[in-house]
């Protein structure tokens, strides 16, 4: 079967890169599946969970939001968060979502104070929804 690169980086690392036969991500008007060949395009993700799917198995990563390039060989993933399924603490994020729920209940917050309270919910949202997922 035919494969294609995939580069998912964060600005602290690179996350993942590989041969992949198949991405699917969360595009900002639903799921993206990507194969080989696919046709050209750019366009913004969301917080959500990008599944791999390679020679060895499938990989799940909870990413934040971003962009992602299609060329026909090749699939680039830039996120402000990208964590493996494996390396994701379950309990650190139900911590996360618990301080940001409490923090819009309890704080008047402003424009970029509540932006900046709602992303960190939506990717401890997208960690929790990966983790679990995989323990179904």
């Amino acid at each position: 079967m035919s494969s294609l690169q995939l580069e998912i980086v964060t600005p602290e690392a690179r996350v993942f890169t590989g041969s992949a036969q198949m991405v699917i991500a969360p595009g900002v008007e639903g799921g993206l599946g990507i194969l080989p060949d696919h046709m050209p395009l750019m366009t913004e993700i969301i917080p959500g969970e990008v599944i791999v799917t390679t020679e060895d198995g499938e990989l799940s990563f909870a990413v934040g939001g971003g962009f992602l390039e299609v060329l026909p060989d090749r699939v680039s993933i830039l996120t402000d968060m990208a964590i493996v399924e494996a390396e994701i603490d379950e309990k650190a994020a139900e911590e996360a979502v618990a301080r940001a729920e409490q923090e819009m209940r309890d704080k008047v917050l402003s424009g970029e104070e509540l932006a900046t309270v709602q992303a960190s919910l939506l990717r401890s949202f997208a960690q929790l929804h990966v983790k679990r997922r995989s323990h179904r």
